[in-house]
């Protein structure tokens, strides 16, 4: 039942309303439209009130600080000491003012896994994840890149028209990833829309993360019964002895990580690519490589605006503020990339600059963020390769994009090309469920591209299937062919990539 507004009720939102940004203590919220509306222009108009360290407020105005400056997220990414990633510490939780279906719980509630640890268990569940992950061979994972973005382009090549975030880098990161942590390919698809969901803090936020732990939790049982050459079974056999537990909560880390990462990382690049003359020119020409490039981007539009959270340890002071014990920190990596005091002048190139905080840093930098680089810099390549005229549709100032409180991600990303046939015979096909489900959301996302807007999911997913529906053994990976890099056909140069 509602209650109906009186007839002269006020159209502007009442004080304290999230419509406003602002809290009732005249702290500003980090969710909310406005929020969401312009989050860099939220983070500078806090540096310009607060400096380095701001307060803000959180889903349900829970009181946190975000760190705007580098060298403050530095101090507070390198001293566990003093700032620490158990998130037990928080006084909100301890003062039980989080509700059990808050859209932070996914990513703050203590989970037994590295990301929430310190110290020595800190090292043994790091350890854990490091090793397995150095045990893929990149060549490896090129070749899962190769196929999936060749199946991918198939969908679309024909058409002479595509959104490339809908028909291509969303589905790209998640296709490769089921295969490297081991799960039935059809999985993919499905995944893709919990874990943006998941990510986006929504009210579904819960449905979506119960649906991708119901799902690893059957894939540490098959692998148990049967391991293979994946990441699930190294972390199962490994010495340092995860629980099941811990073995599904890592797993469930590096999906969702490496998914809204590297999609948000293929897709910005593009995006640079389409409407930045002198950067294409400077990568077809051969004056920077797209490792370089990638290196920009992060710079400037790092995959996640800013990482939950940090904890102090004790009453301390950081970029001028004094923090108390419980205090929860959020490192603004978008905001520290564009500090005013390593970045005086945003336009200045900073090709193969690896100094930005897109991956964080310390203890808890990024152990993945070389198979996500692998996977962008791979599809990109391939994707410019097959479709060197690839060109953006709609005039630039069109694009949009969808916020949340951790990431801005482009909506859509219209493009066209002369048509082309599918390529047949030189990568392998999707599994029939994986393609069926591929096949079905570019399809869709086709469809929108026709009609003039771009496509966007919301709901929660839908239930997880059993895992032995249509779960044969994983298919061999094919021998990556050798193929000229796009800029190398742009400019007649023939080197094999």
């Amino acid at each position: 039942m509602t209650t109906p507004f009186p007839a002269d009720a006020p159209l502007t939102p009442p004080p304290g309303c999230p419509a406003h940004g602002l809290g009732a203590d005249g702290l500003r919220r980090l969710y909310g439209p406005e929020a969401e509306a312009d989050p860099s222009g939220l983070y500078e108009t806090l540096r310009a009130e607060h400096g380095e360290v701001a307060p803000v407020l959180l889903h349900g105005d829970l009181p946190a600080w975000l760190v705007l400056g580098h060298s403050a997220n530095l101090t507070a990414m390198r001293t566990p000491s003093r700032f620490s990633r158990d998130s037990r510490r928080w006084r909100a939780f301890q003062e039980g003012k989080v509700a059990a279906d808050s859209p932070l719980m996914p990513m703050v509630a203590w989970q037994p896994l590295c990301v929430f640890a310190d110290g020595e268990e800190h090292k043994r569940l790091r350890g854990a994840v490091t090793d397995s992950l150095n045990r893929f061979d990149r060549r490896g994972i090129r070749r899962h890149v190769t196929r999936f973005a060749d199946q991918l382009i198939n969908e679309f090549s024909a058409a002479g028209q595509a959104d490339m975030v809908a028909q291509f880098a969303e589905h790209l990161p998640m296709l490769v990833m089921t295969q490297l942590v081991g799960m039935p390919e059809g999985y993919g698809p499905r995944l893709v829309e919990a874990a943006r969901d998941l990510m986006k803090g929504t009210e579904t936020a819960i449905a979506s993360n119960d649906y991708v732990v119901a799902t690893l939790r059957q894939l540490v049982d098959r692998k148990r019964a049967a391991p293979g050459a994946d990441l699930a079974s190294w972390l199962i056999q490994h010495e340092a002895g995860l629980s099941d537990d811990e073995v599904m909560e890592h797993l469930r880390l590096v999906l969702i990580a490496a998914n809204e990462t590297t999609v948000n990382l293929i897709a910005d690049t593009l995006k640079l690519v389409l409407t930045d003359r002198r950067f294409r020119a400077n990568l077809s020409g051969g004056h920077m490589t797209l490792p370089d490039a990638l290196d920009q981007v992060l710079w400037d539009t790092p995959p996640l605006s800013m990482v939950p959270g940090r904890w102090a340890t004790g009453d301390t002071q950081l970029g001028g503020r004094q923090i108390r014990a419980g205090d929860m920190l959020l490192l603004g990596l978008a905001a520290g990339n564009v500090d005013p005091a390593v970045r005086p002048d945003l336009s200045m190139p900073l090709y193969g600059n690896r100094s930005h905080l897109a991956f964080s840093g310390g203890p808890h930098e990024c152990p993945g963020q070389d198979v996500g680089r692998a996977i962008a810099e791979t599809g990109i390549d391939i994707l410019l390769t097959r479709l060197p005229d690839l060109q953006l549709s709609v005039p630039e100032d069109d694009l949009t994009w969808n916020s949340a409180w951790l990431s801005r991600h482009l909506a859509y990303l219209p493009v066209q090309f002369a048509p082309r046939k599918p390529r047949t015979g030189d990568t392998m096909e999707l599994g029939a469920e994986a393609a069926a489900a591929v096949t079905a959301a570019a399809a869709a996302a086709a469809e929108a591209v026709r009609a003039g807007a771009g496509t966007a999911s919301s709901g929660a997913p839908e239930s997880a299937p059993s895992v032995t529906a249509g779960d044969g053994a994983p298919l061999p990976a094919p021998a990556a062919p050798r193929r000229r890099s796009w800029w190398s056909i742009l400019t007649g140069r023939g080197r094999q990539a």
